[in-house]
């Protein structure tokens, strides 16, 4: 299975990588975790920021693969819980070799995005600085698998 994180923004803090790394390092081998980084479109301090949306969602789109399944991150998604996920990995290593993660830029994802998407998804109702959303995508993709296979980790 390969699990794509496609994300909006380049050039974020070394902590965002390294926080990555080491969620990416602790999948297992049959299960690959890879991120692709699509640049920020920029934005004029006096113009509207629909334009620029609209262009990262077609890049977006662009990167995405006809048989992936894609699940677009997003505030109003729907919340899911560490068990919750856990369940959906599961579906998703039986039914879904390819799955892409979307996450949008500063100012969300697209409409576009939102209508290709399969699942959406929100890790909070709070505004989360997208190299974060990263990390802790990376994190929960980790203990979920960790919860499928029994492991201690997700006791914390």
């Amino acid at each position: 299975m390969r699990i794509t994180i496609l994300a909006i923004g380049t050039r974020l803090p070394e902590w965002v990588y390294e926080g990555f790394r080491v969620y990416q390092q602790r999948m297992p081998r049959d299960i690959r975790l890879d991120l692709e980084e699509i640049p920020l479109v920029s934005r004029t301090s006096k113009g509207r920021p629909g334009p620029a949306v609209q262009k990262e969602g077609e890049r977006l789109l662009r990167r995405m693969k006809q048989q992936q399944l894609m699940v677009a991150l997003d505030q109003a998604g729907d919340p899911w819980t560490s068990a919750e996920l856990a369940a959906r990995l599961q579906e998703w290593l039986q039914r879904h070799p390819r799955i892409a993660l979307v996450i949008g830029g500063p100012d969300g994802l697209s409409a576009a995005c939102k209508q290709r998407a399969d699942l959406c998804w929100s890790l909070s109702p709070l505004t989360l600085p997208h190299g974060l959303v990263r990390v802790v995508v990376a994190e929960q993709l980790y203990r979920a698998w960790t919860m499928l296979q029994g492991h201690p980790y997700p006791r914390a």
